[in-house]
């Protein structure tokens, strides 16, 4: 058995990569706030950029504090292919829950539980995929209750994300959730490194791989500053209801709910209709 260690450069890749999963989170917010109020291409522009904002951030959460994962007395690398299909998988699944919840407005509850578990079951994939690309000289192990247990964290952390998406007010409240969400994505992280367990294999082969440094850390790199440039942008540009910063001032009001009419009270109003 291999031993493994989480954080070879101490606390600087937790740390990083758990701003960086913020960030994505507190842009991810705000964007989906403003799609509740916004119509047409406006929500769908909305909605892309709060999917690719969270789907990036949680895809560089987890490469970033990948780059302190080593295993004693081997080189690891990664597949470009599956690396860059994990990406892909974070994003689209992300997109999905977010235009879930974004369209489907007339049933909101119904809508939150399949975003959240549509979105969260795409964050855990995207981390077993990330995993299953690195390439080293033997072979991954997982225990399953572990694994059950970080994929339920996933889905939670993503029904509370949608949640707070859908129902929260103010800036403040917005700087207060994207943490917390933070604390979660990194929570589902080390859980699911928790379960893993490296068998050594010197036969195995190790071929097809790129050392992080080479290919993971420019892409983390580009994609933290497509986040980060992204809310900064964002945040010094004027909303058309106001000239108060979209990200960086309050929050979009939420759209009015219509109320929900008995059926009884309904059949009644349809009638007096039809005897006018």
């Amino acid at each position: 058995m291999g031993e493994i260690h989480h954080a070879d450069h101490g606390w600087v890749t937790p740390a990083v990569s758990y701003f960086v999963a913020c960030l994505g989170a507190f842009v991810a917010l705000r964007s989906a706030r403003w799609a509740l109020v916004s119509q047409g291409r406006s929500r769908i522009a909305w909605l892309l950029f709060a999917s690719t904002s969270l789907g990036a951030g949680i895809w560089s959460m987890h490469f970033i504090a990948m780059l302190g994962f080593s295993v004693s007395g081997v080189e690891i690398s990664y597949q470009p292919g599956l690396t860059v299909v994990s990406l892909l998988v974070a994003v689209a699944m992300v997109g999905v829950g977010l235009f879930t919840v974004g369209y489907w407005r007339s049933r909101p509850l119904l809508a939150l539980l399949i975003g959240g578990l549509t979105t969260g079951l795409g964050v855990a994939a995207m981390h077993y995929l990330g995993m299953a690309a690195m390439v080293l000289p033997g072979w991954l192990g997982y225990d399953r209750t572990t694994v059950a247990l970080s994929v339920g964290i996933a889905v939670f952390a993503a029904t509370a994300a949608l949640w707070a998406a859908l129902n929260i007010r103010g800036t403040l409240a917005v700087l207060a959730a994207a943490p917390v969400m933070g604390v979660a994505v990194c929570a589902m992280h080390y859980t699911g490194m928790a379960a893993l367990s490296v068998r050594l294999d010197p036969s195995h082969s190790t071929q097809g791989g790129v050392m992080a440094l080479q290919f993971i850390f420019p892409l983390g790199v580009g994609l933290g500053c497509y986040v980060f440039f992204g809310s900064l942008a964002f945040a010094v540009s004027p909303s058309k209801a106001s000239t108060r910063p979209l990200l960086a001032g309050p929050a979009a009001p939420l759209p009015p709910r219509t109320p929900r009419v008995p059926p009884q009270q309904r059949r009644s109003m349809t009638e007096a209709r039809a005897r006018r």
